[in-house]
């Protein structure tokens, strides 16, 4: 298939620009679990959260939205399930199942295949759909992650929002902003390639 097929084709998301192989297919999972370790690692501590700011949920949104749902699912499993046998690639260099932000590492398994479902649908092809795909994908991730870090350490429901979800409201709104740049723009140059 063109390119030029590819990016008009309904259900295409920008992986699918890439022709269709195992390997490939295996390359990007295994890719999208790599580009979501080293973004984890991009962390700043938030004063009084035993959650920082990472790169981590921007690059698990970005994987679903350009791998589609069932790769950018299976690129957030390898990660979690890497990570949770020991490969030190979750936020701050840690490993391990449980603690206190875990949750937060189901909600974009989530998160990804539903980010991955939309932009199949042309989710990530305008800056308003991107900007809906990306609100709804970060919402998924913190309603797994607020009610996982509450019962993680015993903060009451509003002291875990106020821990692990206030903070970041600005951090995702930037990155809702990148991701609306991004992701149109790289349907308009696969298209003038095309």
């Amino acid at each position: 298939m063109s390119t030029a097929a590819a990016t008009t084709r309904p259900g295409a998301v920008l992986a699918d620009l890439l022709p269709a192989t195992r390997v490939r297919d295996i390359a990007l999972v295994l890719g999208g679990a790599a580009i979501t370790g080293v973004a984890a690692q991009i962390a700043v501590p938030i004063p009084g959260s035993p959650v920082p700011v990472t790169g981590q949920t921007f690059a698990a949104l970005l994987v679903g939205a350009s791998l589609g749902a069932r790769r950018g699912f299976l690129s957030l499993a390898v990660y979690a399930l890497v990570g949770m046998v020991g490969m030190p690639w979750f936020a701050n260099g840690t490993s391990g199942p449980g603690g206190a932000t875990f949750g937060y590492v189901l909600g974009m398994l989530l998160a990804s295949a539903v980010v991955g479902a939309l932009a199949r649908r042309g989710g990530d092809r305008s800056v308003l759909r991107t900007a809906g795909t990306m609100v709804l994908g970060s919402a998924i991730i913190y309603a797994v992650g607020v009610p996982y870090l509450a019962l993680a350490t015993g903060l009451s429901a509003s002291a875990a929002i106020a821990a692990g979800l206030v903070p970041f409201l600005i951090g995702d709104a930037l990155k809702a902003a990148l991701a609306m740049g991004a992701l149109p723009s790289a349907w308009k140059l696969a298209g003038r390639r095309g």
